[in-house]
């Protein structure tokens, strides 16, 4: 994966900072504990609303929930937040972005107990392509099921987008890698499916769609939530409940969702090709999700925040 595309500004604490002077302490909290939550949002070019957020509102919810979860009191409020992201983009003059927001434990004492240490927050924009690759969401992905399961319920808190949960994500990402495959697919430990190292997951068996629900330890994700809209809205059924394994071999679909990877088909799972290698269900969500956040589509403007109006 290239190198970032450097910003000219990142957002920290009330200020914008150049992208070179945005730093912290070696010994701070989040650096040696994982005390950290974030959240991965797009800006789009759209025809009708020039540069546009894809779902601001519920992205920053689920990042002050995230923070909730850890204890973390972020001394911004929800608008605040916002604001920030919105006057960072416009500092950036960008067109188009992946935005980053992390609220993460700063430098105080070190010590396994975070609550003296400030909680801070820093926001970063910059230019990012297609996270699978350029060719993913038209050809498709091949994937393994990784030998790292997805951590359980009551161990580390699934539906808080954390720092720490992203370690068991980079197993399952270098694994995958070092093996030929473009990703990995994890299993919980009763050996249903969860997600992927940094996507949700969606099944088609026979014209009706299966997602692995909450209860699997998967990230409610902002994208799987308008998939699942989009899907319903389309016609389709859309079951969420657990999965097995072998599911994913005998089924006529499998897709990835997430902010970054967007909506990409996967097209073999263990070397096992899925379906007859075509993808009549993603190609037609995928039509209605880029033009929706295209601003294309009427009734889902409402999801699309105007970064220059």
């Amino acid at each position: 994966m290239a190198k970032l595309n450097e910003a000219k500004y990142i957002w920290m604490n009330g200020e914008l900072v150049p992208w070179k002077d945005a730093k912290v302490h070696v010994l701070t909290h989040a650096f040696h504990y994982a005390s950290g939550v974030f959240e991965g949002i797009r800006a789009y070019k759209t025809e009708k609303l020039g540069t546009a957020v894809f779902r601001l509102d519920e992205h920053v919810e689920r990042l002050i929930n995230s923070a909730k979860i850890y204890r973390m009191e972020i001394p911004f409020s929800h608008e605040d937040i916002k604001n920030a992201i919105l006057e960072t983009i416009r500092a950036n003059e960008h067109e188009s972005c992946y935005i980053r927001p992390i609220v993460y434990r700063g430098y105080h004492n070190l010590g396994v107990t975070p609550f003296e240490c400030p909680v801070e927050i820093a926001i970063a924009t910059w230019e990012w392509g297609k996270y699978l690759g350029p060719e993913a969401l038209l050809k498709g992905v091949d994937v393994m099921v990784s030998s790292w399961n997805k951590f359980g319920p009551n161990t580390l808190p699934a539906m808080a987008k954390a720092t720490a949960n992203y370690a068991n994500s980079q197993l399952v990402k270098m694994e995958a890698v070092l093996n030929g495959y473009a990703e990995g697919i994890l299993l919980n430990p009763d050996g249903t499916i969860s997600e992927g190292s940094g996507e949700n997951l969606f099944i088609v068996y026979k014209k009706v769609v299966y997602t692995p629900p909450l209860a699997s330890s998967i990230l409610p994700g902002i994208t799987r939530d308008t998939i699942i809209t989009i899907l319903k809205d389309l016609g389709y059924e859309v079951k969420e409940q657990p999965i097995p394994r072998e599911f994913l071999y005998i089924a006529d679909e499998v897709f990835f969702t997430g902010t970054a990877a967007e909506i990409t088909p996967i097209r073999s799972v263990d070397k096992i090709k899925v379906g007859n290698g075509d993808f009549p269900v993603v190609r037609e969500v995928q039509k209605v999700f880029f033009d929706l956040v295209d601003g294309k589509i009427e009734k889902y403007l409402h999801w699309l925040t105007p970064v220059y109006k």
